[in-house]
């Protein structure tokens, strides 16, 4: 699985808040303009439309590992529907299950994205039933991160349909060519030094 670097556009959607008439276009929770949308007609993305000059694009590994990620971004979404668990809201799932009194601050630097774009992520899935914040130990002003019951039990569920969909979208490659392939991605992201 390859996240959605974004998180923030995990927010809880708006509707039933502003008192007005709902349609089904209104309560679609909004999303990041330059996200993938994996509800696009067609069947979704081409990672190579015909007869399009793609130009210096083509070249581009940055690029190559974009359309990747969009077409396994998709699968994710499809595998994971039923739970409305986006790749942020299972990478969030997952580092909180497995790092005891982990503070909000912590989850949003684990993750890569903005305190914020975590304060969002963390709203969305208390909302779900899935975390809830408790108080720190030591620290009266701080949260920790917990899973609710339910979040554990749909954790579960997700990560047994997560590890399906990465078989099914890795199953165009051997073994080899899987192990290869994380290899080299892990030397174009390495851990940053100290």
């Amino acid at each position: 699985m390859i996240p959605d670097a974004s998180g923030a556009s995990d927010a809880p959607a708006a509707a039933g808040k502003t008192g007005g008439p709902h349609t089904a276009s209104s309560r679609r929770k909004p999303r990041e303009p330059l996200a993938p949308d994996p509800a696009v007609a067609d069947g979704g993305f081409d990672p190579h439309v015909p007869n399009v000059d793609y130009g210096v694009l083509d070249s581009l590994i940055g690029y190559a590992i974009r359309r990747a990620q969009i077409r396994i971004y998709e699968d994710f979404v499809l595998s994971l529907s039923q739970w409305q668990i986006t790749p942020p809201r299972f990478s969030a799932l997952v580092i909180i299950s497995r790092n005891p009194h982990l503070k909000l601050t912590e989850l949003a630097r684990i993750l890569g994205i903005a305190r914020s774009g975590a304060v969002l992520l963390v709203d969305a899935l208390e909302e779900m039933n899935l975390v809830a914040r408790r108080p720190a130990a030591g620290d009266r002003r701080a949260y920790s991160l917990v899973l609710t019951p339910s979040g554990r039990k749909t954790l579960d569920a997700a990560t047994r349909a997560v590890v399906e969909h990465d078989a099914h979208v890795g199953s165009a490659l051997s073994d080899s060519d899987q192990a290869t392939l994380k290899s080299l991605l892990s030397r174009l992201a390495p851990p940053r030094a100290g």
